[in-house]
């Protein structure tokens, strides 16, 4: 069974400082917090373009922009985003994540303090600093695993990583009702300038307190220090060189391609209501801007809760061997995906706005047992090369970030609830898909051509990184 190694330790036993002042799990906070801004910095026009485009009995619209040419411009991050995810992986791998992830994002957030200024010169140029921006923002995630591959104990994984990435959702349950609140009380250029701001406090910070692993960290105890580095085990220096990967055994691997299917199956979804959802709610449900971006938080608020508490039940689970990491993973994934088939089909059949709000909510908050699943498999099969994995499959699910808002533009063409139907409808189809696939390639196990030969390296040689099988 693949399964959390014996000689692993309970991390707050050997003489380690308390929880609060582990080290990891301040990398973990900030980790998080980054997250949350890169986030926000993405709904800020989800919520502003609807601002921008529409009237009130107060003010006229300042821009006549059709469904879609905001489906474009909705969509425009995705084509940088998607640029840089394989080669933020490879500089993950090779330099590590800290630096990539904190300059990445402060290019992003000052970026996204010249849209104001560059909408009113020319959408073609907010379309423009959107795909830039993307390319930036495209080296984040892949990052995170460079980080977690030297900061995270393998029992450990799911609870930091899954910690971090509900960042995101939280950034977009505050980032929905915050924009909106600004857009009605400051105008539409402050959804831009807040959270850009911001993002920049937080790079300021997280380039100052987080090094790329814990040998560098003047503060870790050297209780901590030992439990972290006898936990991952030896590191294989020939990943220095890129010519040393495995690459046709990483593109020729079942599980890598059902990680990537999973990402791109739960992105489909997601994207279709991080972009889309404000939208819905003026066209269908009649919801103002404020009220709107409020319950467009709800699901994610859900997401964030969830996820808290998967990351220590999974985690848990390993560690006591209920359940092997195969199965977990793809209990954690699979479960989330049908359960999102069927409550975004729901969604699609609604005939109330509670209905509506319910289905909707469900369908995006359980994905958090996605993310528990697919999201850190990487670090199971191949951790040494989790962030190259990260990149692979983070490439292909950006590709529902640019077709879904084009896609809802397209269909969406008079903002009826029957048009909205077959946005839903779609979605829910595209997560039974993944469920399947899935379901029948995923593991959990190390891979072969991931395997480290210990014996061949000096200092310490504890194998606790590697899952036995």
């Amino acid at each position: 069974m693949d399964r959390p190694p014996e000689n692993g330790e309970n991390p707050t036993s050997g003489g380690q400082p308390p929880f609060w002042k582990q080290r990891r799990n301040l990398v973990g906070l900030l980790a998080f917090l980054g997250f949350f801004n890169v986030y926000s910095l993405r709904v800020n026009l989800s919520v502003g373009i609807v601002a921008m485009t529409s009237s009130t009995e107060t003010r006229a619209s300042e821009f006549d922009w059709g469904p879609e040419l905001r489906g474009a411009i909705l969509s425009s991050f995705f084509y940088g985003y998607i640029s840089t995810q394989l080669i933020g992986g490879l500089l993950g791998s090779k330099i590590g994540g800290v630096k990539l992830i904190g300059y990445g994002v402060l290019c992003t957030a000052i970026l996204t303090i010249l849209t104001p200024a560059a909408a009113r010169y020319s959408v073609y140029l907010v379309i423009f600093l959107r795909v830039i921006e993307g390319v930036f923002e495209g080296v984040v995630y892949p990052g995170i695993h460079a980080v977690w591959s030297r900061w995270a104990p393998p029992t450990e994984r799911t609870r930091l990583g899954g910690f971090a990435f509900s960042g995101s959702f939280v950034g977009t349950v505050i980032g929905y009702p915050m924009c909106g609140w600004l857009a009605e009380n400051y105008g539409w250029p402050s959804t831009f300038y807040v959270p850009g701001f911001v993002a920049i406090i937080w790079c300021t910070v997280w380039l100052l307190s987080i090094t790329e692993s814990p040998t560098e960290d003047k503060h870790i105890t050297k209780e901590e220090l030992e439990y972290i580095v006898n936990s991952i085990g030896p590191i294989d220096e020939r990943q220095i060189s890129f010519s040393n990967y495995p690459w046709k055994d990483i593109f020729t691997s079942m599980p890598v391609w059902s990680i990537t299917c999973a990402h791109f199956c739960e992105n489909w979804g997601f994207y279709t209501l991080l972009t889309q959802l404000p939208s819905y709610m003026n066209d269908v449900l009649k919801f103002d801007i404020g009220k709107g971006s409020l319950l467009s938080a709800l699901p994610y608020l859900v997401m964030s809760i969830i996820l808290q508490v998967t990351g220590f039940f999974v985690d848990w689970i390993r560690k006591n061997e209920i359940l092997s990491t195969t199965k977990v993973r793809k209990l954690c994934t699979c479960g989330a995906f049908v359960s999102q088939t069927v409550f975004m089909y729901s969604a699609a059949n609604s005939t109330t706005p509670t209905q509506s709000i319910v289905c909707l909510t469900l369908a995006v908050g359980l994905g958090a047992f996605a993310w528990a699943g697919f999201s850190i498999n990487p670090l199971d099969i191949a951790p040494q090369y989790a962030s190259i994995l990260l990149g692979i499959s983070n490439t292909f699910a950006t590709i529902p970030g640019i077709i879904s808002p084009m896609l809802a533009g397209v269909i969406v063409k008079h903002k009826s609830a029957e048009e909205w139907q077959w946005v839903f409808l779609i979605s829910s189809g595209i997560y039974l898909l993944g469920s399947v696939f899935y379901g029948i390639f995923a593991s959990g196990k190390r891979q072969p051509w991931a395997e480290i030969k210990t014996e061949e390296k000096t200092g310490h040689d504890n194998k606790t990184f590697d899952m036995k099988p």
